[in-house]
């Protein structure tokens, strides 16, 4: 079975479709199973953080920069908090997870906001000052 999954993941995601519809789980390589759906719930984790990344990027930069606002910006801000709402609707579970990923996110979206504004690191706060329900 892992020869597949090597070779050809794609061909190896079919057949193992094709066996657990069947309900041949013995020949179903379940090891590589387990592995890809652990693999895909922390892609969802990670997509949540990317997009709180977005989102507090343009927070940062719309309260930091505020001769700078414009539509670009705000609607960025409303396009995330839809993204946002869409993801958490598709994955209810990941909610319990906001707390740590908005902290995981704002240390990045600190980097990126530095790099963006031209503001230096201390310009902004340490901790977070936005709550995921905050709207501009």
């Amino acid at each position: 079975m892992s020869r597949l999954y090597d070779s050809d993941f794609h061909a190896w995601t079919y057949e193992q479709a094709s066996l657990l519809r069947a309900g041949n789980l013995a020949e179903a390589d379940l090891s590589h199973i387990i592995d890809e759906i652990e693999s895909m719930g922390r892609s969802e984790q990670r997509e949540l953080v990317n997009r709180l990344v977005e989102l507090l990027l343009h927070l940062l930069k719309w309260r930091f920069q505020p001769g700078l606002r414009g539509n670009s910006w705000r609607l960025s801000i409303k396009e995330q908090r839809l993204r946002l709402d869409l993801h958490l609707a598709d994955n209810p579970s990941l909610t319990a997870k906001l707390d740590q990923a908005i902290a995981q996110a704002y240390r990045l979206a600190l980097i990126e906001a530095e790099r963006e504004t031209g503001l230096a690191e201390s310009t902004f706060p340490v901790v977070c000052p936005f709550s995921f329900s905050q709207r501009v």
